[in-house]
């Protein structure tokens, strides 16, 4: 989470302007939530110039599909984050064109039919991990010391200082959330 700075309009107050067209929104909603959506795109493309043009590309986007976003019916840093992925997902889909281009020109023309779901589980680690972001402490700490940081349980526990026996059920109950997120966004997600 981001920490707001005194006088600076709350997510709410730059939502609400967004959608109402005001450009000092969009610059506001620009410093609240660039890096969020530059590092997941850096995450998952791993080039910085890459993620760098998706990150524009995301405001870019939200500024002119801003009519189609509701404040009342949900959060603009998700709305934000549901972009970034499919920009990723374009820019994955790019790559691919152009990997498959520079193989025709080299008459190594082959069909990867593994490229479409390498794509999509790819999009789906940068849900997970947006995801992940939104689960509150300890639960989020914990899942993130054990994937990321590939931490034993007991060492979690250690360095927590909390029991092992807690540490397992916030990593049970945090995978069954995230789980149950990502089968109700593939099941509404028809946009593909």
């Amino acid at each position: 989470m981001t920490s707001i700075e005194a006088g600076a309009p709350s997510p709410a107050d730059i939502a609400k302007g967004l959608a109402e067209g005001r450009e000092q929104s969009l610059a506001d909603a620009y410093r609240q939530w660039s890096g969020l959506v530059f590092t997941l795109a850096l995450r998952v493309l791993g080039d910085r110039a890459d993620a760098e043009d998706v990150t524009q590309q995301v405001f870019v986007s939200a500024w002119r599909g801003r009519t189609n976003f509701d404040p009342s019916q949900g959060e603009l840093g998700a709305w934000l984050t549901g972009i970034t992925r499919h920009r990723i997902a374009d820019r994955l889909a790019a790559r691919a064109r152009e990997h498959r281009k520079a193989e025709a020109a080299g008459g190594l023309l082959h069909t990867d039919v593994s490229s479409e779901r390498v794509d999509q589980d790819t999009v789906d680690k940068v849900f997970l991990a947006d995801e992940l972001a939104k689960i509150d402490d300890p639960r989020r700490t914990i899942l993130r010391l054990a994937f990321y940081e590939d931490q034993t349980y007991p060492a979690i526990a250690e360095q927590l200082e909390l029991p092992l026996g807690t540490v397992k059920s916030h990593v049970r109950r945090g995978l069954l959330h995230l789980r149950d997120r990502l089968k109700e966004v593939k099941g509404d997600d028809t946009s593909g």
